[in-house]
């Protein structure tokens, strides 16, 4: 869609498009011409959907997740395990470690990691509201889940000082080659993880 075929309105749908993480401008125009072509289909459902959204869904106070109620569906899962907190950067990363399956414990999403040069220290994160919750009796292990840049290392590094004087322990995920990873296709630093943390078998 070439500049000023289209009104001031559909530019407008098609920058906002253009914000969303993964859609540059060409894929925007795509997302948009798709949603106007299905009007009924999928543009008046979305455009519901999302007017719904914005009006219900709230911020967990407990945790950081996003739901349409405070508590969040997690926190207020009396099956979760309260003795693991799983600490993770965002809620997507939240979103990842359950569709994985593999725990079923509590969670508490940090907002972002530490970085000086994006200006970013403890206090813009929820670093003491996780501490906070650590102090709770029934809290037995931290699990720090940050991914494996600088920021997430030094973040890292930061919890687990902080935890330090806490009756809690303070376990981190494992780095190294991925499931299904062939060594010839692996940074460096990801060779490296591996070696570093391999295990007897």
């Amino acid at each position: 869609m070439a500049r000023g075929v289209a009104g001031p309105e559909i530019e407008r749908l098609i920058q906002l498009l253009a914000r969303l993480p993964g859609l540059g401008p060409r894929s925007a125009r795509r997302a948009a011409l798709a949603l106007m072509q299905k009007r009924e289909g999928l543009l008046v459902p979305l455009a519901e959907a999302m007017r719904i959204a914005a009006e219900r869904v709230v911020v967990c106070s407990t945790c950081g997740n996003v739901d349409t109620s405070d508590p969040c569906a997690v926190c207020a899962d009396p099956s979760r395990d309260p003795s693991i907190i799983v600490v993770v950067e965002d809620v997507s990363d939240l979103w990842a470690l359950e569709r994985a399956g593999a725990l079923h414990a509590r969670y508490h999403v940090l907002g972002g990691v530490l970085s000086a040069l994006d200006g970013i220290g403890p206090d813009q994160l929820t670093i003491a509201g996780l501490l906070a919750r650590a102090q709770d009796p029934a809290v037995r292990e931290v699990i720090v889940a940050l991914g494996a840049t600088v920021d997430g290392q030094t973040t890292a590094h930061y919890l687990t000082e902080a935890l330090a004087s806490l009756p809690v322990s303070v376990t981190r995920l494992a780095h190294g080659v991925p499931v299904g990873g062939e060594l010839d296709y692996l940074d460096e630093g990801t060779l490296s993880a591996a070696l570093k943390r391999r295990t007897a078998v």
